[in-house]
């Protein structure tokens, strides 16, 4: 009998993906679940699911590490946010358990890999173009693409194979979890105009519960990269973990956000991003210290690209190196100090320092040691705008006269 490898969540969509494909695809499955931060679940208990379920083999893989230095941490340094929203968690991890499921298919070999991403997700894209670019040969099989069952009849088919799953039609969101973010969609989140209920969020207080006293905290960066946390090294793992704790019991990371999906709809998604979000804000505090105006603004360009790349599940892509090898060298002096703070949801850098800073005191300062001078500016001004004062000589229009031309008037009659 052929083997599939199908990654394995332990939610809704997968418990039932096992069972479904035996009776329809005729395979044996082995359940691959790899560990990118999921803090919320026993992935011994998950493990002992998917062969109670009936996988041939169910493995659990640390990609934490990984993760982090490989996925996260290039992704903080491009400055990478989704729509100027969404931190891309779940996005970044999808590509890593690709790769890790293309590995176990080659060393089971199995002949197939699978995924539990639905018709009108993005995680289908992100899942079959990797797999298409790391292993052309390797059949995919998307169940939830397939079955065409609701949320309500996947739990019925649950519950008549005595399949144990983590969800109830009472509470039927679907949740994903990892060190950069948790995810929550479907049930009452569908209706746009409905505010999150306090039971979507999992990782971040309300702010109105949130201490009275602001937190503040040091964050310290060697090229971009965080390496530590008020004065102590920590590893990139352990340093996420522990602001998803401060910056979550602070109210931080909260984003309810309606985004465009690559598939062509638009999707409202509520986010918890504790640590993204305040790596995010002092990395880019760091950045606007060291690196130069023109330096900056195309780096926004190159974020943005960086940003839709990861989003559109084009990791294993030509684009991708591009892109990297020039956010990698823009990272050159992306060195030293911020200090954050945290009060009753929100973020923000108070104070940033570097041996790399281009803020120049003298330069800057109104006061005592301005090394300025003054006096070169009315001769800059004045090449500056050289070349306005000669078309103004030379084309007699009055700014009223060419927005008149650019709005000309309606003959519209006003009854009276």
């Amino acid at each position: 009998m052929e083997k599939v490898v199908l990654a394995y969540s332990g939610g809704l969509d997968t418990s039932i993906a096992i069972k479904w494909m035996a009776e329809n695809y005729r395979v044996d499955t082995i359940a691959l679940t790899v560990d990118v931060g999921s803090n919320d679940k026993d992935l011994s208990k998950v493990q002992e699911r998917a062969l109670k379920t009936g996988a041939l083999k169910a493995i659990v893989i640390d990609a934490r590490e990984t993760f982090v230095n490989h996925f996260i941490f290039p992704a903080l340094q491009a400055g990478a946010i989704y729509e100027d929203s969404y931190p891309l968690a779940t996005a970044l991890a999808r590509p890593l358990i690709a790769k890790l499921l293309v590995d176990v298919a080659r060393e089971e070999g199995a002949t197939a890999v699978a995924h539990g991403s639905t018709a009108k997700g993005n995680d289908q894209v992100r899942f079959d173009a990797s797999v298409m670019a790391l292993a052309p040969d390797l059949k995919i099989i998307g169940p939830t693409r397939e079955w065409k069952m609701t949320r309500e009849q996947e739990i019925d088919y649950a519950q008549k194979h005595d399949i144990a799953i983590p969800v109830t039609k009472a509470s039927p969101y679907s949740i994903d979890v990892n060190l950069w973010g948790r995810s929550c969609e479907a049930g009452v989140l569908e209706d746009p105009w409905t505010e999150p209920p306090a039971d979507a969020f999992g990782w971040t207080k309300s702010p109105d519960q949130t201490p009275d006293e602001p937190l503040y905290l040091v964050i310290d960066f060697e090229q971009g990269i965080p390496v530590a946390l008020n004065g102590q090294k920590m590893t990139g793992v352990d340093l996420i973990l522990k602001l998803n704790d401060l910056a979550g019991e602070y109210g931080v990371g909260r984003i309810d956000h309606v985004e465009n999906r690559l598939v062509g709809i638009k999707s409202r998604e509520t986010y918890e991003a504790p640590a993204a979000v305040v790596l995010l804000q002092a990395h880019q505090a760091l950045e606007d210290l060291t690196t130069s105006k023109d330096a900056a603004r195309f780096k926004k360009l190159v974020t943005q690209a960086y940003s839709d790349m990861v989003y559109n599940g084009l990791w294993f892509s030509q684009l991708h190196q591009d892109l990297a090898a020039y956010v990698a060298s823009s990272q050159r002096s992306v060195t030293g100090s911020v200090r954050m703070k945290l009060w009753k949801g929100t973020s923000m850098a108070v104070a940033r320092k570097s041996p790399y800073s281009l803020y120049n005191f003298g330069l800057a300062t109104y006061d005592k040691g301005d090394v300025y001078q003054h006096d070169a500016a009315v001769g800059f001004i004045r090449l500056w705008g050289l070349s306005q004062q000669n078309q103004a000589s030379a084309q007699v229009l009055s700014p009223v006269d060419a927005v008149k031309s650019m709005n000309p008037p309606r003959d519209v009659k006003v009854a009276k």
